[in-house]
């Protein structure tokens, strides 16, 4: 799913730039804990590494917590195409794909084996060691499993910092995660668009820093001055917000609260203030009234 390859990407940049200070994420670590065992089964089962396995798995179920990983426990995007179970639907490239669902997190695994296993693009991969997780990775972007360039870079940097090839010599590594003082829990999605929630203290230049990503984009983003004031447990957009809010809104409004503006409505959202004043027809001066009832789409 390139928008969670996307997500991934850019905390992978945050790492890039803190290479002396590197913070695990808990999510990832956590997911590695209660996956690892499944991976190395599939492993042992089928020859694909595990560190490769886990790797996809957190980049296409954003560390389980995609939607559809938690609506129809699918781990890694994989769409219909002629299946006969159980189905959820999700925007992707196109509005309500169809993509498999299934029972458990484990079924998800095999499926995503014989994926690989009975595509005939991915043959080739076969003929590597189970511990050759860099030829894996190159294999998998040269046989178009991603459209993304940098897949391979993002499979490959996860492996290492999370240590994932350990798990490609068959054992399963029982490890806790070790708590982490002031984490950055993860990177969330809002109606398709990547954001993180300001923690204490943090400025647009502390996110910036943490994200790779130019203040001067946050800004614009978030449709913020790039000396704005956050308020903790805000949300911060890392791509520009959404023309129109997700389709479980249409129809519906806002009441709008004391203390709500145009703008921190439209971050609730994740959708452009201009899409506020158009849908309700709204002029620039317009005074925001507490009970006020504001279209969402």
């Amino acid at each position: 799913m390139r928008h969670f390859i996307r997500i991934v990407l850019l905390l992978l940049i945050s790492l890039q730039c803190h290479s002396q200070a590197l913070r695990k994420n808990a999510a990832y670590e956590r997911y590695i804990g209660r996956y690892a065992g499944i991976a190395v089964e599939q492993m042992k089962l089928h020859g694909i590494p595990a560190s490769i396995t886990l790797a996809q798995g957190l980049i296409e179920s954003g560390a389980g917590q995609s939607e559809l990983a938690r609506k129809g426990n699918n781990h890694f995007g994989i769409k219909c195409h002629g299946w006969q179970g159980r189905k959820v639907y999700h925007d992707d490239d196109l509005q309500g794909e169809c993509f498999r669902a299934y029972a458990n997190a484990r079924q998800s695994y095999e499926d995503h084996s014989q994926f690989l296993l009975n595509g005939r693009r991915y043959q080739s991969l076969f003929s590597l060691s189970p511990r050759d997780y860099k030829g894996w990775a190159r294999g998998l972007k040269a046989a178009g499993y991603a459209t993304n360039p940098t897949y391979a870079d993002a499979l490959i940097r996860i492996i290492e910092l999370y240590e994932l090839y350990k798990y490609d010599g068959g054992k399963v590594i029982r490890q806790e995660p070790k708590p982490v003082q002031d984490e950055r829990f993860g990177i969330f999605v809002r109606n398709k668009t990547p954001y993180v929630i300001v923690r204490q203290g943090e400025t647009l230049s502390s996110i910036s820093r943490m994200t790779g990503i130019s203040v001067r984009r946050l800004a614009k983003y978030n449709e913020i001055p790039k000396n704005a004031v956050l308020v903790q447990g805000s949300p911060i957009y890392l791509d520009k917000k959404q023309k129109k809010a997700s389709k479980e809104y249409k129809g519906k409004y806002h009441v709008v609260k004391p203390g709500e503006s145009i703008h921190s409505i439209s971050q609730l959202y994740a959708i452009r203030v201009e899409t506020l004043y158009k849908v309700n027809h709204l002029s620039g001066d317009y005074s925001l009234q507490v009970g006020d009832r504001l279209r969402i789409r």
